[in-house]
């Protein structure tokens, strides 16, 4: 049975790595979750760090996330947030949300936000994306390898290679997952 992640939206802004996020859930190697307030903060920052980004287009990009993995969302976790203490007390929600619906990892680029002394009372470990994907690689190569080819296949204007995908994951930070995926 597929354990289950809460994805940071760090974790979710780049659009390569979100892609690659989302479709190894799809294939079934995790239970994927997300909260509003989690797509919240990954659409704002896009928004303001991208202005050419039409926001409608955004705003069904959210939507097609949502619907590409229908039991994503978590709900009914803000009771929990006042009680749990974090080095930034903006990132409780994350927490929260993992804590909800008993996921084991939360998938996120800021690891020192989540200390393992803060998580182990939940059994809940903080794991980067890079090693993420590395260990969904070491479960199953194929299927990751398989939504890869499938990323560059979606890729229309330019066209996109499996080469082009490892290129913008391994700028994304999974360097260690490129190189064993081109290995």
């Amino acid at each position: 049975m597929p354990f289950t992640a809460v994805y940071d939206a760090c974790a979710l802004y780049p659009s390569t790595l979100r892609d690659l996020l989302i479709r190894v859930a799809q294939a079934g190697l995790v239970h994927a979750k997300w909260t509003e307030r989690i797509l919240d903060e990954v659409f704002a920052s896009l928004s303001e760090r991208r202005p050419d980004l039409d926001p409608a287009r955004l705003a069904r990009t959210r939507d097609l996330m949502t619907r590409a993995l229908r039991d994503s969302l978590v709900i009914h976790y803000e009771e929990l947030i006042p009680a749990l203490e974090l080095p930034d007390p903006d990132d409780r929600h994350v927490l929260a949300a993992a804590i909800r619906s008993r996921a084991q990892l939360i998938v996120t680029h800021n690891l020192r936000d989540f200390p393992s002394e803060s998580l182990a009372a939940w059994d809940v470990q903080a794991v980067h994306p890079d090693d993420f994907v590395l260990a969904q690689i070491d479960l199953d190569r194929d299927v990751v390898y398989g939504e890869i080819t499938r990323i560059a296949d979606s890729w229309r204007k330019p066209p996109g290679t499996i080469d082009d995908v490892l290129t913008r994951l391994e700028r994304d930070g999974l360097v260690a997952s490129v190189a064993a995926l081109r290995g």
